[in-house]
């Protein structure tokens, strides 16, 4: 029995897309929390030991070697290697009672792109009085804004609302960056929340909204793209394919884990910086504000051209 785990251990972690969605949308809720399905491998090996089953151990090298593969690389430090830009993405939390205190936080991160979501009213004034002095570029739409060190321009609300959600629902927008590498667009997106229950995960909104933000991304026309948001899952939850297929993929491997929520004890990274013609790395999460959520910062180094400026080292 104890191999079988092994081996059915082994077959989730390396075969996960082929776990159906059709009842309670399992194979999301297995993609949402992927790595920790490496915590079974020292429980295993502990009843293994236990029982003095040698088959057992022999078999729990099966998903020990399935997760290095797979997740491994995410474990080895990453230093701050040539880049263009620092992004910051976080969802600051409407019930965040230090907007101000959050925004600093933000700064001392120096990043080029802050991209905020569930902005308030009330709030937003704060927010907009102590980031004024580090970007003077900024635009919001609904709950969702964008600060930046370089010009905006093109800025429009971005429709991915889900047909039942009332209206005045807004969480998206799109915009363009006049950086000195050149013209890039830059999306912030805050998809639906998904419920867990005794019916599984309750994702439907969520992946609806995804859909439409992917076919925003497919017809951009712009090269370079930037997309920033609270996507509520990780990269390897189908249901965001929508978007994650119109992206690029080749760095994802390598991302450190960086969970960024819950902040109180993160156990999965819902907060994404995604690109399109430039790659992500050194993923990391900052220090916690007043929000539920860890601000995530990355640096992001764009594809050449013959005219671009060399990147920072």
């Amino acid at each position: 029995m104890l191999a079988s785990l092994a081996v059915l251990t082994a077959a989730l972690s390396a075969f996960h897309s082929v776990v159906p969605n059709t009842v309670g949308r399992f194979g999301s809720l297995l993609e949402t929390f992927l790595p920790w399905l490496g915590l079974a491998v020292p429980l295993l090996l502990v009843l293994a030991l236990l029982r003095r089953s040698a088959i057992a151990l022999v078999a729990l090298v099966l998903p020990v070697a399935v997760w290095g593969q797979s997740f491994g690389a995410r474990l080895l430090p990453a230093g701050r290697g040539a880049h263009d830009l620092t992004a910051v993405q976080h969802n600051v939390s409407d019930v965040n009672t230090d907007p101000a205190g959050t925004a600093v936080a933000l700064i001392e991160a120096a990043p080029d792109l802050v991209a905020l979501e569930e902005l308030t009213p009330a709030a937003l004034p704060a927010y907009e009085r102590v980031l004024a002095s580090h970007y003077p570029h900024h635009a919001v739409e609904g709950t969702v804004g964008l600060w930046s060190r370089h010009p905006l321009s093109d800025v429009r609300r971005l429709d991915i609302k889900p047909a039942a959600i009332e209206e005045g629902w807004s969480r998206g927008m799109r915009s363009t960056a006049r950086t000195p590498w050149g013209d890039i667009a830059v999306y912030v997106a805050h998809l639906p929340s998904v419920r867990l229950g005794w019916s599984g995960l309750g994702s439907a909104l969520r992946d609806e909204s995804a859909g439409l933000l992917g076919a925003a991304l497919a017809a951009e026309k712009l090269d370079r793209v930037i997309l920033l948001g609270d996507l509520n899952s990780t990269l390897d939850d189908r249901g965001l394919a929508p978007v994650t297929s119109r992206m690029d993929r080749t760095d994802w491997t390598g991302q450190a884990f960086a969970f960024s929520w819950p902040a109180s004890f993160p156990v999965s990274r819902i907060d994404q910086v995604l690109t399109r013609s430039a790659t992500v790395s050194n993923v990391r999460t900052l220090a916690a504000t007043g929000s539920d959520h860890l601000p995530v910062a990355v640096d992001i180094r764009l594809e050449r051209g013959s005219d671009d400026p060399p990147p920072t080292p």
